[in-house]
């Protein structure tokens, strides 16, 4: 748990295995009675394929800036949100385990809710994070986020 101090924006892109814990313990504070967590976790299956994996890769600067972007815009959009934290791991990620976990604090539900939903969407849509699905039959296709700004259009 910290203390008050200065609202925190925390950004962790790892190939480690990711802890929901770790991200409730960062923005956790007295002030808040509310934090709000998304967990994105790997399925099994994918339009009836089945799911083995997920491979993620990034251009991590350029993932941590824009990260930072769309936490300069949820301070805009909610200014009660006291702490913001987005771990994503990179690399293989197994069905079950964790890809993304945000975590935002606030003083009042509403505000770290609506935030995350956000954070996720605007994650998915201009983040450089790549994902690739691993099935069952040594198949392998790289997904297009259907929120991403930059794919192009037929």
């Amino acid at each position: 748990m910290s203390a008050e101090g200065d609202p925190r924006d925390l950004v962790k892109l790892t190939h480690d295995k990711l802890s929901v814990d770790t991200v409730s313990d960062s923005v956790t504070c007295p002030s808040c009675g509310a934090i709000s967590i998304f967990i994105g976790t790997t399925r099994d299956s994918f339009e009836g394929m089945k799911v083995m994996q997920l491979e993620y890769e990034a251009y991590i600067p350029m993932a941590e800036s824009e990260l930072r972007k769309i936490y300069t815009d949820i301070r805009a959009r909610w200014p009660t949100v006291r702490h913001i934290c987005v771990h994503h791991r990179l690399g293989v990620v197994p069905v079950t385990e964790a890809s993304v976990i945000i975590g935002i604090s606030s003083p009042h539900r509403g505000d770290s809710l609506e935030a995350v939903q956000y954070c996720i969407d605007t994650l998915k849509a201009t983040v450089p994070i790549w994902k690739k699905e691993v099935y069952e039959a040594d198949e392998s296709c790289w997904k297009e986020n259907k929120e991403c700004q930059w794919t192009c259009q037929s």
